[in-house]
């Protein structure tokens, strides 16, 4: 069973029932979230609409590491997740997504691009906290 982006099941602005026309579709389709784990790289590509591919981190201990001082990215080791605000459980568990704070060699670093979504863990080295 997969996620269904339609909007039959909604209600009218005035506060009527919609009544299903159509069956559901293909097209409105979504896609569990990837929760991206520390651990060895693995990599899942999902055919999209239009023919497109969209690459999803399932695992990865490298993250392309930028340091803002000296413009510079280096592709560091993730030794640990410190912190992710976007969830309480994921906190918990160490998932990265954007916005998460992970620990590198080049020291603490947070999330900027969207690991199950672009295929890739970019960061920018943060001050001490």
């Amino acid at each position: 069973m997969s996620v269904w982006h339609g909007d039959q099941h909604k209600r009218k602005l005035t506060g009527g029932k919609k009544r299903p026309y159509r069956k559901k579709r293909r097209f409105e389709r979504g896609s569990f979230p990837t929760e991206t784990l520390l651990g060895d790289p693995a990599r899942k590509i999902s055919r999209r609409r239009g023919g497109n591919v969209k690459v999803r981190v399932l695992s990865d201990k490298f993250a392309c590491v930028t340091n803002p001082a000296t413009g510079k990215t280096e592709k560091t080791e993730i030794l640990r997740v410190v912190k992710n605000p976007a969830n309480v459980d994921y906190d918990r568990r160490g998932v990265i997504t954007k916005g998460a704070i992970i620990e590198t060699s080049m020291g603490l670093a947070r999330v900027t691009s969207r690991p199950g979504q672009n295929g890739v863990i970019n960061a920018v080295l943060i001050g001490k906290e």
